[in-house]
């Protein structure tokens, strides 16, 4: 869960209704999984961090079931039968690390920020801080990341957690679950022509 805010560094960033936002978001993560992994063969895995104990930070593990549907063979972590949070966080950053040969960290989250900003879907290159705006000391995850700002942040972000419509954050799960589809099987397809023309520039020399 995030504190966030609109920042120069953000690639993207706009508002699931806007008919555009799934195709924008789309090209923004492709051309930051082309740029990131261009020169080196990277294990694409995809973190949705949050939790279904809250409605307003389960954004993350809708992300999650919606992509896993999508993408079945991809690395995902965190769905809504198996959450990423908090508790479980760093030990699977772990074994993620010990298990892929340097992984791209794609991260999706929640957050909280200013009322003209919610219903925003923001990217931006680098990582996130996963249990900013809820005060908790989580180690910053993901080479992208992608935070949706479902609610207004204020003095209690528990209670305004609880009280965040459904519907906003499903949809903007789903928004955000479409755009990173439609990246990843561009940028397979990009990697699979790179490797055959290698092989054909090897073979022909």
């Amino acid at each position: 869960m995030q504190n966030h805010s609109n920042q120069s560094s953000n690639v993207f960033s706009q508002h699931f209704t806007n008919p555009s936002c799934v195709s924008g978001l789309s090209n923004a993560a492709y051309k930051l999984l082309q740029e990131l992994a261009q020169t080196s063969r990277r294990d694409l895995v995809y973190l949705c961090i949050g939790t279904d104990r809250a409605t307003g930070d389960c954004l993350g593990p809708l992300a999650g079931n919606k992509l896993s549907l999508l993408l079945p063979s991809a690395h995902i972590f965190g769905t809504l039968e198996q959450p990423l949070h908090a508790l479980n966080l760093e030990s699977t950053l772990d074994s993620i690390y010990r298990s892929y040969s340097h992984p791209l960290l794609i991260a999706i989250d929640a957050g909280l920020g200013k009322s003209d900003r919610v219903g925003f879907l923001t990217m931006s290159r680098g990582s996130l801080s996963p249990g900013l705006a809820l005060k908790k000391q989580l180690p910053p995850v993901g080479d992208i990341n992608i935070v949706g700002t479902v609610n207004v942040s204020g003095f209690s972000e528990h209670l305004i957690l609880q009280n965040t419509r459904l519907f906003i954050v499903y949809k903007m799960a789903e928004a955000a679950a479409r755009a990173l589809f439609s990246a990843h099987h561009r940028h397979c397809i990009n990697r699979r022509e790179r490797n055959y023309s290698k092989t054909i520039s090897v073979e022909t020399h």
